[in-house]
């Protein structure tokens, strides 16, 4: 394979990464400007290869070999292991679902989940892009990432609910509530019946190297619970922080009670 049909080969896994539904081979040779005879062949060797799927439409998708190895790049990363066991203690605390969200390039994924207490675990699967105008880890990405929010202002905006926001600039006003409260809320934009929250982890270097993402179910989601939910979301991400290296104002620890804005 040459260089160039290999990097295209990558093009084409970001443009399916992107498209959960599947995309048609006219709507990929459009997408990357190639003739539809190469994109043709190079995605007959990417279904060959297990690196895409195709399915009874000839709808193409990212395939099992592909999901596996970004699975496994996600794994190696150490953060995961730092946050593994505070995210656990979390769970345990709030009974909701946590999950650990990251930026890989452009992307925004939950990279481990701890499961709740609760006997309704949610579907939310590990390693898949998360959309940047409505889960509230995407949108906690996004406003801190001037890239990322460009990329979401010009992606298409779809309205997964009747919550969603899908209108640019009530999304860019939505990045600057974030940026001022520093905390994500996603208020069943995502998900009808789930309330998202996202707290920054950031790392030694005072950047935003990660996010403790809550899920609960519309029912659990009171205002006491809430709060709850935020001040021990707020512990957690305190605690990983600290393994990172990162103790802000120069200070060599971090006061037990410190504030910080809520998550």
């Amino acid at each position: 394979m040459s260089p160039e049909r290999y990097l295209r080969t990558f093009d084409v896994l970001d443009l399916l990464v992107r498209r959960k539904e599947g995309l048609r081979l006219t709507e990929i040779k459009d997408a990357l400007d190639l003739p539809v005879s190469s994109v043709h062949n190079m995605l007959q060797t990417m279904v060959s290869a297990d690196v895409a799927s195709v399915d009874a439409d000839l709808r193409y998708s990212v395939g099992p070999r592909a999901v596996a190895l970004a699975l496994r790049t996600v794994q190696s990363l150490d953060i995961r292991s730092l946050a593994r066991r505070p995210l656990q203690e979390l769970a345990k605390a709030i009974g909701d679902d946590v999950y650990l969200g990251l930026k890989l390039g452009k992307r925004v994924i939950y990279a481990d989940r701890s499961l709740g207490t609760q006997r309704i675990s949610l579907d939310i699967r590990l390693g898949e892009p998360l959309f940047l105008h409505s889960t509230a880890t995407g949108k906690l990405f996004a406003a801190f990432d001037e890239k990322l929010a460009a990329q979401a202002m010009v992606d298409r905006l779809p309205k997964l609910t009747s919550h969603t926001i899908t209108d640019v600039k009530e999304l860019g006003r939505e990045y600057e509530r974030i940026r001022a409260v520093a905390y994500s809320k996603s208020q069943e934009e995502s998900m009808e019946g789930v309330v998202g929250y996202a707290v920054p982890i950031r790392d030694a270097a005072g950047q935003i190297a990660a996010a403790v993402h809550c899920s609960v179910l519309t029912g659990r989601a009171t205002k006491a619970h809430e709060r709850k939910l935020l001040s021990a979301a707020r512990e957690c991400a305190e605690q990983v922080e600290k393994l990172l290296g990162y103790f802000p104002h120069g200070a060599s620890s971090r006061p037990e009670k410190a504030s910080r804005q809520t998550a």
